[in-house]
Order: C-alpha cells, then sequence, then structure tokens
C-alpha cells in the first residue's frame, strides 16, 4: 500500500503525544456540517438517488455522471476496465502527482510511463490514455481547459482516453473541463473529500460518456455508494451559500499560508488548500515539525518536497509560526 497523508496514527506511535496538527491531506479543516441522514438510511440498501445524480450534474456542470465510493475507487477500476475493452495500453501518467494513478496504471499489462507536465503535449501522439491531476497534487500546476480539450479530442479521434482527476477542482472552477465530458475519450474525476471537508464520506463522481460510466459500473458492482453518504452529498452540493462563504474563507486562508510560509524563506505555491515547495533537507523539516506535533506531507522521491494544509484554528496558525521560526533558528 503506497503512503499517503492522514496517517495520525502511525505519526503518534512513532512521536507520542496527542495534541496533532493535522497538515498532511489538503482536506478543509472546516467541512460541511453534514446533517444526520434519515434513520432508514442504515437499514436499507443504497439504491442509487436520482435527487444526487441531479445535485452533481448541476454543481459540476457535468451531462451525466456516475457516483463512486471515493475517487480512489474509480483510480483502481479505469486501468482493469481499460483492458477489459480494448486490452494492453499505452499510459503516460503526468509526473509527479497523485501516486496511485502510476501504481494502478502499471498493473493490468498496461505499458506505463512517467512523464513532467511540460512535456505531456509530446507525448499524446504516442499514448493511448493520458493521466492528468488538475491542479495538480502535490505541486499544484496546472494545464489549460483549451490544451485538455485538444489533448481528449486527439485521444478520442483513435479511441485514446485523457483522464483529468480534479480533486482539487472546487477552488479551480474555471480549469474545470467536467461540462465537456460528454465527448468520447474524456474522463472526469470529481470528489467531495477536499473543498466540502467529507473524506470520510469516501464518495466521489466519474463523469464520462454515457456507454463509459456504464460498463464502469457494471465493473464496481450494485451498493457503491452507502446511502448516508448519498444523503449528505445531496446537502453539500446544493448548499451555495456554504459553497461561497467557504470560498472566500479557502481563498483568505490559502493567502494568509504562503504569506507565512513566504516571511520564513519559503518560496511555496499550490492551490488555496495546500502549498508545496521543494526542499533539499525535506526529512529533517518534516522531522523538525513532527517533533512540535505539526503532521506534514513529506515527498521523499520525484516530487522531493513538502505539501502542507491549512490550519484550522488561531492557535494552530501560531504553534505553526513558532515552529517555522525555530526552523529557520537552526
Amino acid at each position: 500500500m503506497l503512503d499517503h497523508g492522514g496517517n495520525l496514527r502511525a505519526a503518534r506511535q512513532r512521536y507520542g503525544g496527542t495534541d496533532w496538527i493535522d497538515l498532511s491531506t489538503g482536506i478543509n479543516p472546516h467541512g460541511y456540517p453534514a446533517p444526520a441522514p434519515m434513520p432508514d438510511a442504515w437499514r436499507r440498501l443504497p439504491e442509487p438517488d436520482p435527487s444526487l445524480m441531479r445535485a452533481a450534474c448541476d454543481y459540476y456542470g457535468a451531462p451525466q455522471l456516475l457516483p463512486v465510493a471515493g475517487t480512489q475507487a474509480a483510480i483502481q477500476a479505469l486501468p482493469r476496465l481499460r483492458a477489459e475493452l480494448a486490452g494492453p495500453a499505452r499510459v503516460t501518467v503526468a509526473a509527479p502527482s497523485y501516486a496511485e494513478h502510476a501504481h494502478h496504471w502499471g498493473r493490468h499489462g498496461h505499458v506505463m510511463r512517467e512523464t513532467a507536465y511540460d512535456a505531456l503535449d509530446d507525448a499524446v501522439g504516442g499514448s493511448d490514455v493520458i493521466v492528468v491531476v488538475n491542479p495538480n497534487n502535490p505541486t499544484g500546476a496546472t494545464v489549460t481547459p483549451a490544451t485538455l480539450l485538444d489533448w481528449a479530442a486527439r485521444l478520442g479521434a483513435r479511441g485514446g482516453w485523457l483522464v483529468v482527476d480534479e480533486a482539487f477542482g472546487d477552488t479551480a472552477r474555471l480549469l474545470s473541463v467536467a461540462g465537456h465530458a460528454g465527448r468520447p475519450g474524456l474522463i472526469v474525476l470529481r470528489s467531495v473529500g477536499k473543498f466540502f471537508g467529507l473524506a470520510g464520506l469516501r464518495l466521489g463522481f466519474v463523469v464520462a460518456e454515457a456507454a463509459l460510466l456504464t460498463a464502469l459500473d457494471d465493473l464496481l458492482g450494485p451498493w457503491a455508494v452507502s446511502g448516508p453518504a448519498q444523503e449528505i452529498a445531496v446537502a453539500a452540493l446544493r448548499d451555495r451559500g456554504w459553497q461561497q462563504a467557504t470560498h472566500t474563507r479557502l481563498a483568505r486562508d490559502g493567502a494568509r499560508l504562503h504569506a507565512l510560509l513566504a516571511a520564513h524563506g519559503i518560496d511555496a505555491h499550490g492551490t488555496p488548500l495546500f502549498h508545496w515547495w521543494a526542499e533539499s533537507r525535506a526529512e529533517a523539516f518534516h522531522e523538525h515539525m513532527a517533533r512540535r506535533a505539526i503532521w506534514v506531507r513529506l515527498f521523499p522521491g520525484g516530487a522531493r518536497g513538502i505539501r502542507v494544509g491549512l490550519p484550522g484554528t488561531e492557535s494552530e496558525w501560531r504553534r505553526i509560526e513558532q515552529a517555522l521560526k525555530e526552523w529557520n533558528d537552526q
């Protein structure tokens, strides 16, 4: 199993302490206040809810979509589906990015390679599948919608796929291509875990042409999304007031985090939900923060650096500022 953020149990076991600040995931620390589901949601098998489909299509501007048990379910299923539908594929995954994509496309008989973002255009001609995270996790790199739609058209014309992971796309809505995903070859992944702060709900969506969604639905099987998750998601996706207030808060807090890091000599970039920077002493920085019960995300490999999410309280902001000061004073 690959390493991910959010593993606070392991942090506590290694470093001790209970008063941890978790900055390792990029999840909104002020998540949607989930309403209690109807009592029968716990007893009934979770048949698909048309109101969830309508709310999600409206929110994402999508022509049609498929709810899944978190986008992770789709990330694992799409390589298998591609192999079943068309056999082994030449797959290019943008790198560095969310490691689960390369991990799963490297299985099921596909020929997989990782390519830097600035070399993706050259890779389209020799690929059957391109996978790109936009905005990128962890670096925050972006690709314009015009470029993505060009790649999708070139791939779709010969039966290929462009998979666009927009898990952090809620704070960059002008970058989204979900509204175009009815065309052949374009597959968009969306999540309620990050912006809505509902990662524990395990709910995401695949936006694509209808035939592909039907095939994916058959592969995933019945009851993929729980009844309570569907009810909570309908409320969150329809709550425009909460969404607007959250956009305002995240823009403010993202700018504050950027300024705080810059004040301590760190040139970071990312999204309103997280910031990342290349760090030559990445392991030492990670250890320094962990000794102060602050859990940041360490990337020791290709994306060598550190990613930090947003604090949730003023006391957390103060602790992080003090830890950064102590890092610089070493």
